[in-house]
């Protein structure tokens, strides 16, 4: 009885797999047998989600955002002073703010699809942007605008973010976003 329980444990162990996006907990749990007790330790693996292996158009970002407003311009001016205090660089994506349409967009001569138009900040990197918080937040109202401190594949690494960036910016947030990263051209 006590091989049959320490087979059956390796083969636990060995054919979970392991998510870097899960947490892992490892548990003892007392198991009885007819004349003694063991320990058995075992991993219990906790998902925030249930993985689709067959949507290979989306994954899960974590998007840590400084500030949002309808303001584009105090954002902009808040992004500059930040990038400056921080050394965090700026990535316009060639984007800029057209008062006129009331936008944030590519340029018109530029060469891509999106010319004219706005194209959103989409992939894991470590650099401050405007974007419009409905990309990334299914019940934002219309054209609020974010100040986006970086997008981030892992958890833990949005949370460091979150609390360095509140230090100085209170009110520093961070959403779990199932976005988009299929072909848009």
């Amino acid at each position: 009885m006590k091989q049959y329980l320490q087979i059956l444990c390796c083969v636990c162990l060995f054919s979970c797999q392991k998510n870097k996006e899960n947490q892992i907990t490892l548990v003892t749990e007392p198991v009885k047998t007819d004349t003694t007790t063991l320990i058995i330790e075992k991993e219990i693996i906790e998902s925030q989600s249930p993985i689709d292996t067959t949507d290979y158009e989306h994954t899960i970002f974590y998007v840590v955002i400084v500030d949002t407003s309808f303001n584009y311009q105090s954002l902009h001016k808040k992004m500059l002073d930040l990038s400056k205090k921080s050394n965090t660089p700026i990535d316009t994506m060639g984007r800029y703010y057209n008062a006129s349409e009331d936008l944030i967009v590519l340029s018109d001569d530029d060469d891509d699809l999106y010319a004219g138009d706005y194209f959103p900040r989409r992939f894991p990197s470590e650099n401050l942007s405007l974007e419009y918080l409905t990309w990334y937040k299914n019940n934002a109202e219309e054209k609020t605008i974010a100040l986006v401190a970086g997008i981030y594949e892992s958890e833990i690494k949005a949370d460091s973010a979150v609390s360095k960036l509140k230090k100085t910016n209170p009110q520093t947030f961070e959403i779990k976003t199932k976005m988009f990263v299929g072909c848009m051209h």
